[in-house]
């Protein structure tokens, strides 16, 4: 059953956490989580990775492409994280002064990224959602913005074939100036 677990999770990267630990206990374990049970699961969650996530690693060349191109471009973070705890991740390892707004779940990311299309009028020829994810991917499609999947070295990556892909922000920043 564990498997089964990961292997969704997997399957549906990006999608809000609150969506998954409903659907894997009604799906696998025959459990209808009430709204408070789900709230306390959620809560937990949240308590164990807050922190870690804050304290990880940056993605090689994140910083540097940051500071390059924020002054010159509109940057969001679109995430199926819950927003208020995207935003303190966010503010907490010092990024919140590169991007304009951090948006997070619950709303979905194609309802986010149509409001801020819509809200600022900008030419979706001229944008450019980078993503880690197909919930990603599919954002970018449902909205018709071009997409750049941001994967792992080591990792093929979930995007179909012809997706142009990176490694990290260094490789983005040289396909941009390439592109």
């Amino acid at each position: 059953m564990i498997e089964q677990i990961i292997d969704y999770h997997l399957a549906h990267e990006g999608i809000s956490r609150v969506v998954k630990i409903l659907h894997c206990h009604r799906q696998f374990l025959g459990i209808d989580l009430d709204p408070s049970q789900h709230q306390k699961l959620c809560h937990k969650y949240t308590t164990l990775v807050e922190d870690k996530v804050i304290a990880c690693r940056e993605i090689n060349g994140a910083s540097l492409f940051l500071q390059s191109y924020h002054k010159d471009s509109h940057f969001f973070v679109v995430s199926g994280t819950p927003e208020d705890e995207l935003r303190r991740i966010v503010t907490q390892r010092g990024l919140a002064d590169y991007f304009e707004a951090v948006y997070g779940s619950p709303r979905t990311k194609d309802v986010i990224v149509r409001e801020i299309l819509d809200e600022l009028e900008l030419p979706r020829h001229q944008c450019l959602f980078v993503g880690d994810a197909m919930t990603d991917y599919h954002a970018a499609m449902a909205t018709d913005i071009p997409f750049i999947g941001r994967v792992n070295k080591c990792e093929v990556g979930p995007f179909p074939e012809g997706t142009p892909m990176v490694g990290d922000l260094k490789a983005l920043a040289e396909y941009l100036l390439c592109a």
